[in-house]
């Protein structure tokens, strides 16, 4: 358990939050294409929403508890949570590419906030917003939380884009198939028990391409804040 000193407290109190409106926007940006693509069942559920109270009544362990324990257990180096936006089943298999395009809202929606970060990164950088601790040098507290949601929804959105169930990505690849294809398709997917074996994959793979992904687009859009 790491020394719950106040800097921590204040830090994992920033994280919780980029990570509660985050994961709120990605489940909403899931609900409101399903709803334009004719499935009301998230919207019922009150998902449609960046009020984060339905997406946390929904998921509690996902959203509260285990990142909250991830932070502490992780001595402040991150989070870890899910969330999740119910659909009907039937609704998928009569619209498979639909169903692929409420896929893909989750992760678009993450890489749209962290764009939004980075403009708020370069804005205050060129304006003089940002003032540094004098003596130690960290970052102040908009920077701080700029920088923890560009990190955030980069990840976010690159690790749902992984084309293994349970993850967007095993939905999003509809898109590039033919009705009939994505029919044979999701009846394999779904009649399968892969989740936790394809979540497993997932994060296994994950370790090793997202160090040089954030590398990359961190040098790429907000230089010298790696």
């Amino acid at each position: 358990m790491p020394d719950l000193n106040p800097d921590l407290l204040v830090f994992g109190f920033i994280w919780f939050v980029a990570f509660l409106f985050s994961t709120t926007c990605h489940e909403a940006a899931h609900a409101l294409v399903a709803k334009i693509g004719g499935d009301e069942t998230a919207t019922l559920g009150g998902q449609v929403s960046l009020n984060p109270v339905p997406h946390m009544r929904r998921e509690p362990w996902g959203m509260i508890v285990i990142p909250i324990l991830s932070f502490l257990m992780m001595h402040g180096n991150g989070m870890m949570g899910w969330a999740s936006a119910p659909y009907d089943p039937l609704w998928e298999q009569r619209h498979p590419r639909r169903s692929g395009w409420m896929a893909l809202a989750g992760p678009t929606a993450n890489f749209l906030l962290m764009l939004i970060a980075v403009a708020g990164l370069q804005l205050g950088a060129a304006e003089g917003w940002f003032h540094p601790d004098p003596i130690t040098g960290h970052r102040d507290f908009a920077a701080t939380t700029l920088l923890i949601f560009f990190s955030l929804n980069l990840l976010l959105g690159t690790f749902n884009l992984l084309p293994v169930s349970p993850l967007d990505g095993s939905t999003v690849i509809l898109l590039f198939m033919s009705e009939k294809t994505a029919q044979r398709y999701l009846g394999w997917l779904r009649g399968n028990s892969f989740a936790m074996a394809g979540l497993l994959v997932g994060i296994l793979v994950f370790r090793y391409i997202y160090g040089p992904i954030y590398v990359f687009v961190s040098g790429l859009l907000v230089p010298g804040s790696i």
